[in-house]
């Protein structure tokens, strides 16, 4: 918590579409927001842009990766701000192709940042949570967790991984005053997505029962609603947010 008393939020990936959205929804709830990035032009960019709109995040950089990159980071944030109070594990890539085809590296690159980034980020804020009796971690997860999708055996791994984490964690520090819930999207209107063409996103939209791409502000008012105070029942849990995708 800050001085002035703000609850401190740190998102990771935070200036892809998702965690942007994530940031300025938490900010319009009164947190103070970290925001995490690994390459630093862009992150210019985004912090210029998003002082235009009006919003002045806390910048940290590091690749959520690599263990002793995250242990800086959050040391930093500690020593500049405050005890961190929300965490939101978003960073993550994809490297897709066929698991026959599948190199090694593709294989650790998805494992490490979309799986071992949530231990790393939760190793090093949990004991101080623990000591401040609160806190809220939100892990971005995804509708492939739980069906499947061809290409994607690396990204379902680490995906499934993450919830499986959360439960086990969630137990773990239940009586602290510490959630730790899972998000699970599914095609939500991001960049990447819109990026695919016309007709592919079509066949997408026909397969999701309310018709249509989910928004990022959707996924961020459910972040911010986990964030709360208000949310401290709600642990272990894994929130679907897919237009009705889970059905099939």
């Amino acid at each position: 918590m800050t001085k002035d008393g703000k609850y401190i939020a740190v998102v990771t990936g935070a200036i892809g579409g998702l965690g942007t959205d994530m940031c300025k929804q938490l900010a319009d709830e009164g947190f103070f927001v970290v925001a995490n990035y690994r390459t630093q032009n862009k992150a210019d960019s985004w912090q210029k842009e998003m002082q235009e709109q009006g919003y002045t995040f806390a910048m940290a950089k590091a690749d959520v990766s690599n263990y002793d990159e995250v242990g800086a980071m959050v040391e930093q944030i500690e020593k500049e701000h405050g005890l961190i109070d929300v965490l939101v594990n978003n960073a993550g890539i994809t490297r897709d192709g066929a698991f026959r085809k599948m190199s090694y590296e593709n294989w650790d690159a998805v494992l490490k940042s979309n799986l071992y980034s949530v231990f790393n980020c939760c190793h090093h804020v949990i004991n101080h949570m623990i000591q401040q009796n609160y806190g809220r971690i939100i892990n971005i997860s995804s509708v492939n967790a739980q069906r499947a999708q061809f290409g994607q055996a690396n990204y379902a791994a680490a995906k499934a991984g993450m919830h499986g984490f959360s439960k086990t964690l969630a137990i773990e520090v239940a009586s602290k005053g510490i959630t730790v819930n899972t998000i699970s999207p599914g095609y939500i209107g991001t960049d990447m997505v819109m990026a695919v063409p016309q007709e592919h996103r079509d066949k997408i939209v026909q397969n999701i029962p309310v018709g249509r791409l989910g928004g990022t502000w959707e996924v961020a008012h459910l972040v911010s609603f986990l964030a709360s105070k208000e949310a401290s029942f709600i642990t272990g849990a894994n929130v679907a947010i897919n237009g009705g995708q889970h059905v099939f």
